[in-house]
């Protein structure tokens, strides 16, 4: 395909280098004349291991090519990618003057153009800002189309982050436009992730987070086991030898606060005598006020609900158990029950009568009347109430159940 990647920095010139080995005729885009002038004398305009023998390679064989206009760029492309840089603004916020400036400038050329301009934002970009400045600064008309494709290249490793990819996204409304981009990669290996346009802008948020999470959690746990005189590496190996819960998608799911007898005990002690050893781990002090505002998050849902009798289905911290202890579904009853809301409750595993020692005690003591809320079956719930809430995953039958009676759900399982 011809390809014009605009902006020749980090990511723009590892894409189009890249680009162009792959076998597609590229153009680079820049103001930096410095920049331009590196890649037509085929040279990268910075160090990253094993660029500059991929500039020097295309640029011989007329795959690649620079300039400093944007009209000579897209004037024949099929696909602009947009790489330019969103730096952080003083209070956090995203910086998009760079993004809306290209942007406005491609919407003032598309008129030029006999064909449709396929515009992809590879720039790390919030979700909506596709839909509410690019799009707009296009003209919104149908001679470009917008997709989001985000980078996943790490300084040092970029190239072969680039050809041996593990993850790829491509995000958008119009599916021609959405295939079209995932094409430009079709020859390299991995699974390509088409996806909704603002899914393909959180993705990179997600991903990003999600790393600096791994390394602040495995900093803390080694500042504990520093202080413990335990080998910090050999606690991490052996936690990353299990890849069917802690290395794996297991409990990546969002949905409902967590609970149980293990979860919130085990945070509350490590936390409690980290302090003691004078060691402030904000991180893992913070998962279980996170949590407990994930939790108010779904309780305001609830208060959403029309008044009326309120329906919840699940009782125990999550299915197939009947431990009750600090389970988030208790807490949830016990503040609609103070608002006054009317409740019936069904969970497949729990009768009052049939539970005993520290799980009823617990249940007891924060509801003293469940057992006047718990019904002994589904259906006579769902004959007895107007609206319901799904806090435990369903069984299969139990769905079937659900939708067959028509009442208005809010499922904060599935999030």
């Amino acid at each position: 395909m011809k390809v014009a990647v605009l902006g020749l920095g980090y990511v723009g010139c590892v894409t189009a280098a890249c680009l162009a080995k792959l076998g597609h005729q590229v153009i680079g885009v820049d103001r930096d004349e410095h920049k331009v002038g590196n890649v037509l004398a085929g040279h990268a305009p910075f160090y990253e291991p094993g660029l500059e023998e991929i500039v020097r390679e295309v640029t011989a064989l007329g795959r690649l090519s620079a300039t400093v206009s944007l009209e000579e760029g897209i004037g024949d492309a099929e696909i602009a990618l947009i790489c330019v840089g969103t730096p952080s603004e003083t209070n956090g916020n995203l910086g998009l003057a760079q993004l809306k400036r290209v942007s406005e400038e491609i919407g003032g050329l598309l008129a030029r153009r006999s064909k449709r301009l396929i515009v992809v934002v590879r720039s790390t970009v919030f979700p909506g800002t596709c839909e509410e400045v690019v799009m707009p600064a296009l003209g919104g008309g149908a001679a470009a189309a917008v997709v989001c494709n985000p980078e996943f290249l790490r300084e040092g490793t970029a190239v072969q982050d680039f050809m041996e990819p593990s993850l790829l996204v491509v995000g958008g409304p119009d599916s021609a436009a959405v295939h079209s981009v995932a094409d430009l990669y079709k020859c390299l290996p991995g699974h390509h992730c088409l996806v909704t346009l603002r899914t393909a802008e959180m993705i990179k948020y997600a991903c990003n987070s999600f790393h600096a999470v791994k390394i602040a959690f495995a900093n803390e746990i080694g500042s504990v086991c520093r202080e413990l005189e335990i080998p910090a590496h050999e606690v991490m190996q052996t936690l990353c030898r299990d890849v069917k819960l802690n290395i794996s998608p297991a409990y990546l799911r969002p949905g409902f606060a967590f609970g149980g007898s293990c979860l919130p005990k085990d945070l509350r002690a490590l936390t409690y005598r980290a302090s003691r050893l004078d060691l402030h781990l904000p991180l893992l002090q913070n998962v279980l006020p996170s949590n407990e505002q994930h939790l108010r998050r779904a309780i305001e849902r609830a208060l959403a609900l029309p008044a009326g009798r309120t329906g919840i289905y699940g009782l125990a911290f999550k299915e197939n158990t009947d431990d009750l202890r600090e389970s988030p579904i208790v807490m949830l009853i016990e503040h609609l029950l103070g608002k006054g809301r009317e409740l019936r409750v069904y969970d497949p595993h729990i009768q009052i009568d049939q539970i005993y020692g520290a799980n009823r005690d617990f249940v007891l003591k924060v509801i003293p009347h469940i057992g006047r809320l718990l019904m002994e079956s589904l259906d006579e719930m769902l004959a007895n109430c107007d609206n319901l809430i799904i806090a435990q995953k369903p069984t299969p039958d139990a769905i079937t159940r659900i939708e067959a009676s028509g009442l208005p759900v809010l499922d904060v399982v599935s999030g």
